[in-house]
C-alpha cells in the first residue's frame, strides 16, 4: 500500500486530534499525557497546535495518509527546552491495521529526521520510548537509535521508565 507522508498543514487540526486521541486509547503507555486530559483539550489547543507544528522552523508533525485519504499515522519532531543543543521525536503512532513491514512507520520517523536535518542547528537527536515495549525498541533500532544509557521517570507513573533512545547518524 501507498501511504501520504508529509508535513501537517495548518487548517488539520481536526486530524491533528482524531490521530492523537485514536493514539492515546490504542497505545496509552506510549505517551507522557492521559486520553482524559487530551480529549479535554478545547478545539483552540488543536487550532493552535497545528498552526505551531505546521509553520515551526525547528518542530513539525509529519501524518501518514492511506490511499482513502485517512490519517493512519503521525510523528513529531522538536527541541525539548531543558535539553540544550537537542531535538527530540515524540508522538510516534501508526494505526495497528497499518503496522508491520510495508506500513508507513519507518517513513514517518525518516520524514521527522530529515526535517531536524534540514531545519536545526543542534547536535543531538532522541527519542523516549516506554521501557515495557519492546517491540518499538526493536523497531528503533532497526532504524538506528541506539541506547544512549539514559532513562526518566514515566511521568503518568513514575516508578515506570521511559528509555532515551539516540541517533548517532544524525547532524543538522
Amino acid at each position: 500500500m501507498h501511504y501520504d507522508v508529509r508535513r501537517l498543514a495548518a487548517g488539520e487540526w481536526r486530524e491533528l486530534r482524531g490521530i492523537t486521541l485514536e493514539a492515546l486509547r490504542d497505545s496509552p503507555n506510549a505517551f507522557s499525557s492521559s486520553y482524559a486530559d487530551t480529549a479535554a483539550r478545547p478545539d483552540d489547543h488543536w487550532r493552535q497546535r497545528a498552526a505551531h507544528q505546521a509553520t515551526a522552523r525547528e518542530s513539525a508533525t509529519f501524518t501518514a495518509g492511506d490511499e482513502d485519504g485517512a490519517r493512519v499515522g503521525i510523528a513529531g519532531v522538536e527541541p525539548l527546552a531543558d535539553v540544550p543543543d537537542h531535538v527530540h521525536i515524540h508522538s510516534v503512532y501508526v494505526a495497528p491495521a497499518h503496522r508491520g513491514a510495508g506500513g508507513p512507520a519507518a517513513e514517518l520517523v525518516h520524514a521527522v529526521i530529515r526535517h531536524a536535518r534540514e531545519h536545526t542547528t543542534v547536535g543531538a537527536l532522541t527519542l523516549g520510548v516506554h521501557e515495557d515495549n519492546e517491540r518499538a525498541q526493536a523497531f528503533y533500532r532497526r532504524l538506528g537509535f541506539e541506547p544512549t544509557g539514559k532513562a526518566v521517570p514515566y511521568v503518568l507513573r513514575p516508578a515506570e521508565r521511559i528509555l532515551v533512545l539516540g541517533y548517532p547518524g544524525f547532524r543538522a
